[in-house]
């Protein structure tokens, strides 16, 4: 609010001072300001660019200086340098300060960080003694990308303390903070050398700034997942947010509730509604003070992200049960938003136009909410939809389903760059040739984009592209929890993908900041790949180890030459089984087949006890088949395996001391172990 008020001062100073004269406004930082590494900086710089976007209304100087320190002990600082001088006998009207970057040098920060905050304050105070109406505007750093030579040594920690530093410094001042680091962070290509912008990069600064000096930020704007026929989540806090022209009031009304807010200084917006119970239809208004959106046929109920690879992707009218799917799909309380490709990621090479336009992060078509209908339902995923199918048939409320997944994509592609940059840096260094991805993804990707001469080309495949294109962009839209069916693009790595998956899911709940949001996904199915076996054991293990997570086993739904199975209506139902008895706490709704839970090894055998294990058996009535046993970790044989009242007890003749068993340990198995529930018992192997 205190900025706010400042900023609607600011405004009117600068509208008086237009009415008096031409407005002068002085950029003042480093080399990022001056423009280097542009071919051009004179017209190019983001001040260059500033001007053209003002007008003649405004002088704008720039005062930049390569090199240059906030801190006045640094290698080079900026109140020492001729460029500062200059500012200061500018005397601006508006004083804007990127200054920050080169502080991270070890030369600076790790010795003189204690004076950042007070040089920082000495800047803006001289500035205010040239022209003590002058509005100052300060602004966050610029990304340095993780390709920066020093981005572990220290670049990367102290960039980030130093955002913190500036951040108390428009606190303490009284100035406007505006934000240069999150509009460039999404496109490292921006950033050809990590830290200079290209033309286009110094643009979206330039965008930046004016939308600061005029507070507009391009009017009323929602997340694109508002739209008619859209579900919000039932039963919580129902927080509404988005983008508007600063200091507009906004007006939400919805069920009889009304609450009002004003945009800050840099555009945004939110609200907050009481929960809402399951119901409607309803309709939403937004309105700021020259535009209204208007969201008609807007249900209450569950909503669910449903994401992954192209298991997940797999349409209902490509699944074995598809006739039967489309005769039933007409359901008003069924709701889809289809986030889908504009290109496949199939082995084709793409043209030109297609690369131009990913390279803006437009990989995805414009969508919109649609009533369940065969014509909707018919292109929607098969795993989600029969997973939203049965919820709404048990819980009897709206569900809502937002399907956003892409075929072939490995996991850090759906993982938020801060968390990469800090928890696994590697995986984002020269992606297509690491030794983190796999031939098959690093060749498709090459061949999609073989006509791009440009070196610094994204691909969906890339660490952190889907997040930023495909995640980022709902904007934090109110979700029940998520389904996940992905895993083969990484499957040849699985003490990778531990890491992955655990960061993968660390990050979309930081991303909703919800710490128990549920995350169900589906364990790969059989196929004749000789990873498989290990990775799915690996992914049973990460069930236990990461809380508030259920997986489903699809190997009795596997087919050994094709990696889509097409038999998809079990696994959307066992997915919709976890989330049934996990999150809406149905316990008579069994969520899983038998769990390896513990051995007990006497008198020759090994006796096995399971979760979920009640009324165990055999799948086809055949005896139960492919456990193994052995002695010696890698020396299995096959083993004899008997229900005996809760357990299974496994063991060989042969094998006098059995100290390992080990079940469906085929890449493509036929296992049949099943609780009576009908559910299959996951493949696993037992430590000693």
């Amino acid at each position: 609010m205190k900025r706010l008020l400042l900023l609607s001062l600011s405004l009117i100073m600068t509208m008086a001072l237009f009415a008096q004269k031409q407005i002068k406004v002085a950029c003042v930082g480093n080399s990022i300001t001056y423009g280097s590494g542009l071919t051009d900086p004179k017209t190019q710089s983001y001040p260059s660019q500033l001007q053209q976007l003002l007008g003649e209304a405004y002088e704008v100087g720039n005062f930049g200086k390569p090199g240059a320190t906030l801190l006045n002990k640094g290698h080079r600082p900026y109140m020492e340098q001729s460029e500062y001088k200059d500012a200061l006998a500018f005397a601006g009207d508006i004083v804007v300060i990127h200054l920050g970057i080169n502080d991270t040098d070890p030369r600076n920060w790790p010795h003189y960080r204690d004076y950042f905050v007070k040089d920082y304050l000495a800047l803006i105070d001289s500035f205010r003694r040239v022209n003590s109406k002058c509005r100052v505007i300060i602004a966050r750093l610029t990304p340095i990308a993780d390709r920066h030579p020093r981005f572990e040594s220290g670049t990367r920690d102290w960039h980030g303390e130093i955002q913190q530093a500036i951040e108390t410094v428009a606190d303490y001042a009284g100035v406007q903070l505006i934000d240069f680091h999150e509009p460039l962070y999404p496109y490292p290509f921006l950033l050809p050398d990590a830290v200079h912008p290209t033309k286009e990069g110094a643009g979206v600064l330039a965008q930046t700034v004016c939308s600061a000096i005029t507070g507009n930020f391009g009017g009323l704007q929602l997340s694109e997942l508002y739209s008619d026929n859209m579900v919000l989540q039932r039963d919580t806090p129902l927080t509404i947010q988005g983008k508007a022209n600063a200091g507009d009031k906004i007006v939400v009304k919805l069920a009889g509730q009304q609450a009002t807010t004003k945009a800050t200084d840099n555009g945004r917006w939110a609200v907050t509604l009481r929960p809402l119970k399951a119901g409607g239809p309803y309709t939403l208004t937004v309105a700021g003070q020259k535009q209204k959106l208007v969201y008609t046929d807007v249900l209450i109920g569950e909503v669910w992200l449903c994401s992954g690879q192209s298991n997940m992707e797999f349409m209902v009218k490509q699944a074995a049960t598809a006739k039967s799917a489309l005769l039933q799909a007409d359901n008003n309380l069924i709701r889809l938003f289809d986030k889908k490709a504009r290109w496949r990621t199939n082995a084709v090479e793409w043209d030109q136009s297609v690369l131009d336009s990913l390279n803006h992060l437009q990989y995805y078509a414009d969508t919109q909410w649609s009533v369940a209908s065969s014509g909707s339902v018919s292109s929607f995923s098969a795993v989600a939809y029969y997973f939203g199918k049965m919820l709404q048939d048990s819980l009897q409320v709206p569900v809502g389903l937002i399907c956003n997944a892409i075929g072939g994509s490995p996991t850090e592609a759906w993982i938020d760059r801060e968390t990469l940059e800090y928890q696994f840096p590697g995986i984002l260094r020269n992606w297509t040739q690491n030794d983190f991805i796999q031939d098959w993804v690093r060749g498709r990707a090459a061949l999609n984009v073989k006509k791009s001469t440009n070196k610094q080309q994204r691909h969906p495949y890339e660490p952190c592209y889907l997040y930023e294109a495909g995640i980022r962009s709902f904007d934090q839209f109110p979700i029940k929890g998520v389904i996940w069916y992905q895993g083969e693009s990484n499957a040849q790595n699985r003490e990778t993908h531990e890491k992955l998956f655990t960061l993968l899911v660390q990050s979309w709940r930081k991303n909703w900041k919800n710490e128990t949001l549920p995350f169900y996904y589906v364990q790969l199915s059989s196929l004749d790949r000789p990873s498989w076996t290990w990775f799915r054991d690996s992914q049973r293990r990460l069930m236990k180890q990461i809380p508030h997570t259920g997986m489903v086993v699809s190997s009795d739904c596997g087919d050994s030459l094709d990696v889509h199975p097409i038999n998809k209506k079990p696994i959307g139902e066992r997915l919709a089984r976890w989330a049934l008895n996990q999150t809406y706490g149905q316990t008579n709704v069994v969520p899983s087949g038998p769990l390896f839970r513990s051995m007990e090894l006497r008198d020759g055998a090994a006796y096995l006890s399971f979760d979920y294990a009640e009324n165990m058996g055999s799948a086809d009535r055949q005896p139960l088949r492919t456990f193994e046993v052995a002695e010696t970790e890698g020396v299995y044989y096959p083993a004899t395996a008997e229900v005996i009242g809760s357990q299974i007890k496994v063991y060989n003749k042969k094998v006098k001391q059995p100290h390992y068993v080990r079940y469906g340990w085929q890449p493509f198995t036929r296992a049949n172990l099943v609780n009576g529930s009908g559910l299959p018992a996951s493949t696993f192997r037992t430590d000693k």
